[in-house]
């Protein structure tokens, strides 16, 4: 019996999987988060959301026609960009800031290097670093007491979130030159926020911070969403999340092994980094060892800049620094061909 064999080029494994179906899924990961957002912020945050999503995708089509290219706003990657910056800046912005930050993401960011695949930096965190670096008091002071809560999440202060107050009272303990009554504030001030309320209140979203930042349950639902589609796999988040506990538990508090790592783990924008942008397919290594390298270099720079740094928050510096170094890191963590030697050396 004659046998036909059918040859062809890579990729030989297929599925029904495409970049349009990537992106609405994790777009509909954000649902949950994007409630809450609105639950505990007001209709303010939901006008925020569809302006910066709105404004991207406009921005997309303007781009693309202008230079005559395909215009591809329905794969859902402007969408998902104008999302994600939305959930990157504080609820109290004026509502032209999403729109600039959109545009900047996009038109700059994006859209110049070749568009979707060929973009170097996560646009969404690039539109947030630029608006960072251009309207400081608004991305730093505009921000809003959730509608159940405090600012902080804790009695003692209203006027700071969780990493602010947390950046407030290390800087008093490890200043030598503070007095007895300073250094009494901040230990009570770290008491409150490594309490069970305020880890509750951290891991509900009941504290204030960028708009969809808050709540770690919401964002943890859309994440067991896209690993159950496999969308993403657990080598980012998980190296990411695990080197900040260490880090923040080694020198994160006064001294040695008295930090507390699952308050930095439930604050800020972690949880919404390490699944969400540091995940993106576009800006990460495709290796294996190159996304646990990946997801490490992340929450080193992310413990950095939040113990010894000037921001209270890392996470988009150092997701965005790390994009720089992807190409390399995939260069160096590529497996090596079947029957290839190992070069000599």
């Amino acid at each position: 019996m004659d046998l036909k064999l059918s040859v062809s080029p890579s990729p030989h494994m297929r599925d029904g999987m495409d970049i349009k179906s990537v992106m609405y899924a994790v777009i509909i990961a954000l649902i949950p988060a994007s409630a809450g957002a609105v639950y505990f912020f007001g209709i303010r945050a939901l006008v925020i959301i569809v302006l910066a999503a709105v404004s991207a995708v406009l921005t997309e089509a303007v781009c693309q026609k202008a230079m005559k290219r395909k215009i591809t706003i329905v794969d859902g990657s402007a969408l998902l960009t104008g999302v994600l910056l939305a959930f990157n800046v504080p609820p109290g912005v004026p509502y032209w800031l999403p729109v600039v930050g959109s545009v900047f993401a996009i038109g700059i960011a994006k859209i110049p290097f070749g568009g979707l695949g060929y973009n170097p930096f996560n646009p969404a965190l690039a539109g947030r670093a630029f608006l960072m670096a251009s309207w400081p008091v608004y991305m730093t002071a505009r921000w809003l007491a959730p509608s159940r809560g405090s600012l902080s999440g804790i009695s003692a202060i209203t006027t700071a979130t969780p990493l602010g107050v947390y950046k407030y009272a290390r800087g008093l303990l490890v200043d030598p030159e503070s007095g007895v009554g300073e250094i009494s504030r901040a230990t009570s001030y770290l008491g409150e926020l490594y309490s069970g309320s305020s880890m509750k209140n951290l891991f509900f979203g009941n504290v204030g911070g960028c708009v969809g930042e808050t709540s770690v349950l919401l964002l943890l639902a859309g994440a067991a969403y896209l690993m159950i589609r496999r969308i993403i796999n657990w080598r980012v988040p998980v190296s990411y999340i695990g080197t900040v506990a260490v880090l923040t538990w080694l020198i994160g508090g006064k001294g040695i092994l008295d930090g507390n790592p699952l308050f930095h783990i439930l604050s800020g924008g972690l949880i919404l980094g390490a699944f969400y942008m540091a995940t993106d397919m576009v800006t990460s290594p495709i290796t294996p060892r190159g996304q646990l390298i990946f997801g490490f270099g992340c929450g080193l720079l992310t413990s950095i800049i939040r113990i010894k740094g000037g921001y209270p928050e890392g996470v988009s510096y150092s997701i965005l620094i790390m994009n720089i170094t992807v190409p390399l890191i995939d260069r160096y963590t590529r497996p090596r061909k079947l029957g290839q030697a190992r070069a000599k050396k």
